[in-house]
């Protein structure tokens, strides 16, 4: 298979690119670096510095000719959305819009967009949340993911551009962020290991569906590969709470206090839990990964990262 994968300098969309590579398939990478970092990039794959908004991008992927995109190219930080919602839009908007027109003009198979769980349906009424409920976003960065999700649908219908939109819950993993708003998991991990303090908003009894980076990996090979068609939950279908969640980060990192708690954060979700039943019976995937196992995994490498700075 021949790939291209946008944002493939960053935390999931660098792993993506890794295991496309080391499945045999040739693969190319679209980054501007905003996030993105050079070190996650693969020897195996070509690299290309560029945004997702330039104009440019028809040509390249036109002269790639990819089979598959895979669009993990973002404004991540749902706060950011809330104050700079042009900025958010931009991106999450203009630029998937140009993504998607330029595998159409390309002939390209198949996209497989990285949208969310979490932000598209809100707090829920049910959990663990399938497909067919509502989307009422209260955020711009949930709102553009939705918006980029109804143009797939439109380029798929106008073009046959087959689209394919993977809801992710709670990512977390090796290489995530640890300064970004999204990494609960690396912010705790690299406090804590580093003598510092981690810091709870609120009671610290807000849910999320927390779904580590090698699973997601797996969804993705796997909707590249499969025919179905449409949006997909990518979640554990487990809450954890951000209380729990500390518990389990601290034990890993072989700290024994208790964290502090700050004010609650305004507007902040209450619950987050995905149904991702339509993905094992469409895409034969489930999450194999235990949450205190990859809770394990990452502070790992954060230890072995800072250790060797």
């Amino acid at each position: 298979m021949r790939a291209l994968v946008t944002g493939g300098a960053g935390f999931i969309g660098s792993t993506l690119v890794d295991a496309l590579v080391a499945s045999g398939n040739e693969v190319s990478v679209v980054d501007d670096l905003s996030r993105g970092r050079r070190e996650n990039l693969n020897a195996g794959a070509d690299f290309h510095q560029l945004d997702i908004v330039d104009e440019r991008l028809t040509d390249l992927i036109a002269s790639i000719a990819p089979d598959v995109v895979f669009h993990e190219a973002a404004q991540i930080d749902v706060r950011r959305s809330v104050a700079e919602p042009l900025l958010d839009a931009r991106i999450n908007v203009l630029g998937t819009v140009n993504v998607l027109d330029a595998c159409a003009r390309a002939e390209v198979r198949r996209v497989v967009f990285a949208s969310s769980g979490g932000t598209l349906y809100g707090d829920a009424d049910i959990l663990p949340t399938p497909e067919t409920y509502p989307c009422t976003p209260a955020s711009g960065y949930g709102a553009a993911k939705l918006a980029a999700e109804t143009y797939g649908s439109v380029f798929q219908q106008v073009h046959g551009l087959e689209f394919v939109a993977l809801r992710y819950g709670n990512v977390f993993g090796p290489r995530q962020d640890p300064h970004g708003e999204a990494g609960v998991v690396a912010i705790f991990a690299q406090r804590l290991l580093g003598g510092g303090e981690a810091v709870i908003n609120g009671s610290g009894t807000q849910t999320r569906d927390y779904i580590y980076v090698d699973d997601v990996v797996d969804a993705n090979m796997r909707a590249a590969h499969s025919e179905a068609l449409g949006a997909f939950n990518i979640g554990t279908g487990r809450q954890c709470d951000v209380n729990e969640l500390y518990t389990h980060i601290a034990r890993a990192a072989g700290v024994d206090r208790e964290a502090r708690h700050g004010e609650a954060k305004r507007g902040e979700q209450r619950t987050s839990c995905l149904d991702a039943s339509r993905a094992a019976e469409l895409l034969g995937w489930t999450p194999r990964t235990a949450l205190e196992e990859g809770i394990s995994r990452t502070v790992q490498w954060f230890s072995n990262r800072d250790g060797a700075k």
